[in-house]
């Protein structure tokens, strides 16, 4: 087990835990063994996030080929799989979607799959950011085949572009503009994440990245340095327009070091006789005895 990797080994533990719960429930065994506490529990490191001039230098610098897949991947947060497996039939340039309903694996033995997306949620549209459009149109226009079945990124011979191709490719790329420690699926994450910092729903961010879970969309609603700026300044603005509430007349504040207020009476209230309370023998109305017996006894005498 040592050389597995452990996000996949925390998988097999879950899958392993649940099934052996199914068994205590059917009476198979009396106690499931899986109970290390946190053993299921994914703890993935935090991913880097570009900043919109790092994909741009990437998008730049990348093969031109290759330069829509890249900004594709930042600004709609598509997968690699998807975006080895879009067509040009899955492009709507009128109304700025990109339709996406299938992905691509290329197995070790070098067999090409294709299926449907990761998760049945991954059978989505999505909106293109309308400063994509003229980088869509210039590589529909370059690099994709005539017909509606022609592949967006694809070989000379039409076939889908390998992985190995597009890794090739990108670590050149990451490596000239200095973001060596950028993998291919950041940019995903990247996209994701400026989607989040909008202020997109959990719902809305679900739908966008294909995602069936929520706890999967909360992955992107993280702070940043830059997002955590922008709020420190929308809080100084509040409190610059906030209204001043006035004090209430006859009384004085005064404060310590530390800014704690202390508030007395003004001098002229000081010397005020305090309002008399109500005489408790005095009363508007008649008391009534709760007694019945009471009240017949005073009756009779």
């Amino acid at each position: 087990m040592a050389s597995v990797h452990p996000g996949r080994a925390r998988k097999v533990y879950r899958l392993m835990r649940a099934m052996l719960n199914t068994a205590v429930a059917d009476e198979v065994i009396v106690r499931n063994p899986c109970r290390v506490r946190g053993a299921g529990q994914d703890r993935s490191a935090e991913r880097p996030v570009a900043t919109v001039a790092e994909v741009a230098a990437l998008a730049d610098t990348v093969d031109d080929g290759l330069r829509a897949l890249v900004l594709l991947a930042a600004w709609c947060g598509l997968r690699r799989g998807e975006l080895l497996a879009l067509r040009r039939r899955d492009l709507d340039l009128l109304h700025a979607t990109v339709r996406v309903e299938r992905s691509i694996q290329h197995l070790r033995g070098g067999e090409v799959i294709v299926g449907p997306p990761k998760t049945a949620a991954g059978h989505r549209t999505v909106a293109i950011p309308p400063h994509l459009a003229p980088d869509v149109e210039d590589h529909l226009g370059r690099w994709v085949a005539a017909g509606p079945e022609a592949l967006l990124f694809a070989t000379r011979s039409g076939d889908p572009l390998h992985p190995y191709m597009v890794q090739r490719a990108w670590e050149a790329a990451r490596k000239k503009v200095g973001v060596e420690h950028t993998r291919f699926h950041d940019l995903r994450h990247t996209g994701n994440t400026m989607a989040a910092a909008t202020g997109a729903s959990t719902k809305e961010l679900m739908v966008r990245m294909g995602h069936a879970s929520p706890q999967a969309a909360l992955i992107y609603q993280h702070a940043t340095a830059a997002r955590d700026q922008a709020i420190a300044a929308a809080l100084s603005d509040m409190a610059s327009r906030a209204a001043v509430v006035p004090i209430r007349p006859g009384r004085d504040l005064t404060s310590d070091s530390l800014g704690h207020v202390e508030v007395t009476p003004a001098l002229e209230t000081l010397d005020e006789p305090a309002p008399k309370a109500p005489d408790q023998g005095e009363r508007q109305y008649p008391q009534r005895d709760s007694n019945p017996c009471c009240r017949l006894e005073r009756a009779v005498s």
